[in-house]
């Protein structure tokens, strides 16, 4: 990049770290997902479970009956040798081998050798063995302690196995859950969770929802953006990538731009009606706010009915001021289709204000045009008005929701017809 300007990066990870994956998601970057996995290949059976010498015993004699060969990673050099005495003693029969990146390269070099070659069917490891290693014949792995290591750790460290046809296993090992903290029973139960092929997408969006989208700028590849909060980080990021696309990057992304040109972004709501999740409804305020969340990033009315359904399957009958604010998404979705960048509704009074008069090429369109002529052949029903600049829609008696969305379905069908 310091030679030349403007060369194009082709990265390929199998778990993105979660500034990587945050800058394809807010459009920095473009991605591609392959999730086709190669022939023949089988999910890796992912169980997390206590340190228990039966366990280690069951699920090692398994794969040595089968003729397969075993990883136990173990990241601790300091003690890695009495581990290898127990496996030693609850597996008589098995040929180990010890690896950790304190030894010798030549002697490091004669274990992996021996392992591959399959003179030694189970092999003690530190983190060492996370890349790189494609062993079709090693189709168990056993992570000590996994509670310590990251997720992408931990993903990449299972990739190790099932690499053939053969039906693959790894057991994350750790102590009581109980006694561990949120964060590492997150990326347990993710793991645990997401263990089918290409699957890997999914861990990494969980570890970018764990861990933050950490710093565009520096070193820190997770982390919340402290002194700004995420969210305001999150939108100047969105204007600025939205704002280079719209002039110095134009040529680009002339489909894109082409494509929401007169598509309204964010429509703000205010009304004086009760329309809110009811603390009685859903006590705990992280999750209610998770929820309000959820909702203003829902895209399609596909996503709106299925979020409903989880959330009555979650918490119960949708109390009226819960049916009211699922409504009013689908019309902040129509607003945003005609052109209404604010929607006001108090005192029964409806006022839908259009886009500022900096978007002049919204003015030009059939479009506002057909609007207008809606509104001159409604003159009881709606009126235009202007106050210092501000153009808005003006509706009376408008008692609900539910007759705001039949205003903008009268006003959309006009629109539509030829």
């Amino acid at each position: 990049k310091e030679i030349k300007l403007n060369i194009d990066v082709l990265t390929l990870t199998a778990t993105p770290i979660p500034r990587t994956l945050h800058f394809s998601l807010m459009g920095a970057r473009d991605l591609s997902v392959i999730a086709t996995p190669p022939p023949n290949r089988q999910p890796v059976s992912t169980e997390v479970q206590v340190f228990k010498e039966e366990i280690i015993r069951d699920a090692i004699s398994y794969e040595l009956q089968r003729g397969g060969q075993v990883f136990f990673v173990h990241n601790r050099v300091n003690d890695i040798d009495s581990i290898a005495n127990i496996i030693l003693r609850l597996v008589p029969d098995a040929k180990i081998g010890v690896a950790h990146g304190q030894m010798d390269g030549d002697k490091l070099e004669k274990v992996m050798m021996k392992f591959i070659d399959g003179e030694l069917n189970v092999l003690i490891s530190t983190n060492i063995i996370e890349s790189g290693l494609d062993i079709p014949n090693a189709n168990t792995i056993i992570i000590n302690q996994a509670h310590m290591f990251g997720m992408s750790d931990l993903h990449q460290m299972r990739g190790r196995v099932g690499r053939s046809n053969k039906k693959a296993f790894c057991y994350l090992l750790t102590p009581p859950l109980s006694g561990l903290s949120t964060d590492a029973r997150k990326r347990l139960q993710t793991l645990e969770e997401f263990s089918d092929l290409g699957d890997g997408f999914k861990v990494a969006m969980r570890d970018l929802d764990i861990r933050g989208a950490g710093n565009l700028l520096g070193s820190e590849q997770s982390g919340f953006i402290n002194d700004l909060g995420y969210e305001i980080y999150h939108k100047i990021l969105d204007d600025a990538v939205s704002e280079l696309k719209e002039t110095e990057f134009k040529s680009l992304f002339v489909e894109e731009l082409n494509a929401k040109k007169f598509k309204i972004e964010d429509c703000q709501i205010e009304t004086d009606q009760q329309i809110l999740i009811p603390d009685t409804y859903i006590s705990n305020i992280s999750e209610r706010l998770s929820v309000y969340n959820t909702i203003d990033t829902l895209k399609t009315q596909e996503e709106l009915e299925v979020f409903e359904k989880t959330i009555i399957d979650r918490f119960g009958k949708l109390p009226s001021e819960v049916e009211e604010l699922f409504k009013i998404v689908n019309v902040r979705w129509m607003a945003e289709n005609l052109g209404f960048e604010k929607i006001v509704l108090k005192n029964n009074i409806l006022k839908a204000y259009f886009v500022s008069s900096k978007h002049t090429e919204y003015y030009q369109t059939d479009k506002f045009g057909k609007i207008l002529d809606y509104i001159k052949l409604n003159p009881k029903v709606c009126s235009l008005k202007q106050v210092k600049e501000k153009l808005f829609l003006t509706v009376e008696n408008v008692l609900s929701i539910e007759k705001i969305k039949a205003v903008f379905t009268k006003i959309t069908s006009h629109i539509d017809e030829k």
